[in-house]
């Protein structure tokens, strides 16, 4: 694992930890006979989802639906992401209509991405019911949307960023706690240009 900057908030052992309890928690509120299925939000809330498909489906016994939403035309900030965004492909192969949903993402912050993801959904269909997994809850919400599965809850600063590492995205794991660097540190520091 590489060396980095900031705290060290979860290791892989306490990312399978919080996972495997999340899907314990998921099998408990969603009882075995309601039909549910799993969705990741691109990009890191696809491994995530896939991760804790796997785990109910051993508990379940069965096969659970999983599909990939990418929100990036739902976006609110669309404009100040660039000019050419990157969008990727949703790949939702299942008829959402009375489904029960569990929406999967990395990281809950301002609850924006999540908006957009709800956005999305409804656009392919009526689901019974969504509710929200996320490995991190890191407060200082913009919108009134909190998650019913956490992996962790950690208080943020406006001046720092949680950033998850897993290693189907980036070849290893592991969630840190960032300073986010001020532009007068910027013009200091000759490495961060």
């Amino acid at each position: 694992m590489k060396k980095t900057k900031g705290k060290l908030l979860m290791t892989a052992a306490e990312i399978d930890l919080a996972l495997a309890r999340i899907s314990a928690e998921i099998v408990e509120k969603l009882s075995s006979q309601d039909e549910f299925a799993f969705i990741g939000i691109r990009r890191r809330g696809v491994p995530l989802a896939q991760r804790l498909c796997q785990r109910v489906e051993a508990i379940l016994k069965r096969s659970i639906p999983l599909g990939i939403l990418d929100i990036t035309l739902y976006r609110d900030d669309l404009t100040t992401v660039g000019n050419r965004p990157m969008l990727r492909e949703t790949l939702i192969d299942f008829d959402m209509n009375n489904l029960n949903l569990v929406l999967v993402d990395d990281v809950l912050y301002t609850g924006r991405t999540i908006r957009a993801a709800l956005d999305g959904i409804v656009d392919l269909g009526r689901p019974k019911k969504v509710q929200l997994a996320v490995l991190i809850d890191r407060g200082n919400r913009e919108l009134p949307i909190q998650a019913d599965y956490v992996g962790k809850h950690v208080q943020t600063a406006e001046d720092e960023t949680v950033e998850v590492r897993l290693n189907e995205e980036d070849q290893e794991e592991r969630v840190v706690l960032l300073k986010m660097p001020r532009p007068s540190d910027a013009l200091e520091d000759p490495d961060a240009l």
